[in-house]
This record gives structure tokens, C-alpha cells and sequence, in this order.
């Protein structure tokens, strides 16, 4: 057994022995399914809902550049902040933003030499090179197809979370099971309203 299959058990068992690790998850699905009514009720669009897809792949992002899986709490606090500020500030965009911010920790990342391995940073800037054609598409496409694709990039961001929550990589566990509840929460319910509409 290699040291990190250990730091996953270890991961997963610490998580699955102790009730009060299981906040992240019950802290994800509220979030999530905050979100989801949100959508239902029309106050926010599949768009929007994009800009979590593209906040996820930021924080991981992110916590690859800077090599500090503890950094992943900042960051996505730094996101839901930019999409606030979006929602309050005219003319603001925070994907432009996100994504100039993740441009910057990128060239930092690489700066200081986090090229290796290849499940950090150059991964995570392959994730966010998908994420960003995902985003491009939803300006494009009409319903349902971009609630579709923007419901099934969650799902997937869901499964991708899990897989670092078991590897203990690049994220801290809490965030990994955060964002996987959180994902899969407001993907069923974008895929649902895609198909509703």
C-alpha cells in the first residue's frame, strides 16, 4: 500500500468514523440546494449557475498554484465574494474576474516550479480549460442544451471532488466534500429545470 492510498483511507475513514466531520456535506447540500431554489424561483439563471462550475475549477486552481491545499477555504471565499459582487455591482462580470485572478495564481504556480506532479497544477489548468469552454458554450446555447451541459460540468466537478477527497489531493478534505455536495445538489436541480423548461 502506497503512502497516499494510506492518506486516503485515512481520508475517508476519518470522515466516515466521525458524525462531526460530516459538516461539509450537510454545509454543501444547504448551499447547494439554496442555489437550486434560487434557480427555481428565477432569481438566478443557468448562467449563474455556470459561475459555480467555474468557481469550483478556480479553487482548485488555485490551491494547485499556491501548493497549500488549506488555501482552497480562501479561495472559495474569494469567489463567493466576486459573485456578489456581480449580482450588486452593474457591469461587473466575476467570471472575467475569476478568470484573470486564476491566470495570475497560474503563472505564480509555475513560477515556483509547480509543473509536478501532473495531478496538480497542470491538471487543475486542464480542468479550467474545460470549464471556460463549458462557459463559452452557455452564452451560446439555448435551453435546455445549456442548462444540460451546465447541470452535467456540476455532476462531473461532483465526481472529480469525490476523487480528490479519496486521493487527498490538492484541496483539503472539508472543501472536497463541500464542493461535492454542493455540485451534485445544484446539478440534479440544473439538469431538472433544463428539462422543465
Amino acid at each position: 500500500m502506497t503512502t497516499a492510498d494510506r492518506a486516503s483511507e485515512r481520508t475517508v475513514g476519518d470522515v466516515a468514523a466521525r458524525p462531526a466531520r460530516w459538516w461539509p456535506v450537510a454545509a454543501g447540500a444547504l448551499f447547494g440546494g439554496a442555489l437550486a431554489v434560487a434557480a427555481a424561483v428565477g432569481f438566478s439563471d443557468t448562467a449563474q449557475s455556470s459561475l459555480v462550475l467555474t468557481a469550483a475549477a478556480f479553487v482548485y486552481l488555485g490551491a494547485a498554484a499556491l501548493g497549500r491545499r488549506d488555501a482552497a477555504w480562501p479561495l472559495f471565499g474569494l469567489t463567493f465574494v466576486l459573485i456578489g459582487v456581480g449580482f450588486a455591482v452593474p457591469g461587473f462580470d466575476p467570471f472575467w474576474a475569476m478568470l484573470g485572478i486564476v491566470v495570475v495564481l497560474a503563472v505564480y504556480g509555475l513560477a515556483r516550479g509547480a509543473a509536478r506532479p501532473a495531478w496538480g497544477l497542470p491538471l487543475q489548468a486542464a480542468a479550467m480549460v474545460v470549464v471556460v469552454g463549458v462557459a463559452a458554450a452557455v452564452a451560446v446555447l439555448g435551453q435546455p442544451w445549456a442548462g444540460l451541459l451546465v447541470g452535467a460540468g456540476l455532476l462531473a466537478h461532483a465526481a472529480w471532488d469525490v476523487h480528490h477527497l479519496r486521493t487527498g489531493r490538492v484541496v483539503s478534505a472539508s472543501l472536497a466534500a463541500f464542493c461535492c455536495a454542493l455540485d451534485a445538489v445544484l446539478g440534479v436541480a440544473v439538469v431538472v429545470l433544463a428539462l422543465a423548461a
